[in-house]
């Protein structure tokens, strides 16, 4: 989402909104796998699947709304549930240390109410097509995230 975000100009308003995963993401790893003594893994199959609809759906700025309901949907959920799942695992498997994944860095609400008046400010141009774009895109958001968390759960073979 990040490499997309920072390559197409529509999407300027999103960069370095606070949302961003990847450094901390790749911190977390490195961690494990020294802490673990593990080899860090490739990327499973369910998420070069979906990263790889994610640049093929989003061609000019006509695509932005079909690429904004992922946005919305990857970001908000790591937000909300995400935040909560973090913590018990922390505690479950971690003695209660913190991942970086999980670190914002800043008032959440405040930056949930950010991005979310830049998307609403984002949506106000689109026409109904776009919109419809955008709402029909879900279930797709869903799969995708979906796929992603059956393969960490053991569920989807990479």
């Amino acid at each position: 989402l990040e490499e997309i975000v920072n390559e197409v100009d529509a999407l300027a308003p999103f960069r370095n909104s606070g949302l961003e995963r990847t450094q901390a993401l790749e911190t977390d790893i490195a961690h494990m796998c020294e802490r673990f003594d593990l080899q860090r893994p490739d990327a499973g199959k369910a998420g070069s699947m979906y990263a790889a609809q994610l640049k093929n759906m989003i061609k000019s700025d006509e695509d932005v709304p079909e690429f904004m309901c992922h946005y919305y949907n990857f970001y908000f959920a790591h937000l909300a549930g995400g935040r909560m799942i973090g913590k018990q695992m922390s505690k479950l498997l971690l003695d209660g240390e913190a991942l970086e994944f999980y670190k914002w860095g800043e008032n959440v609400n405040g930056l949930k109410d950010t991005v979310k008046g830049q998307i609403e400010e984002l949506a106000k141009g689109w026409n109904r097509q776009e919109r419809d774009s955008c709402i029909d895109a879900t279930a797709a958001a869903f799969m995708g995230g979906g796929g992603i968390n059956g393969y960490l759960y053991g569920r989807n073979p990479h």
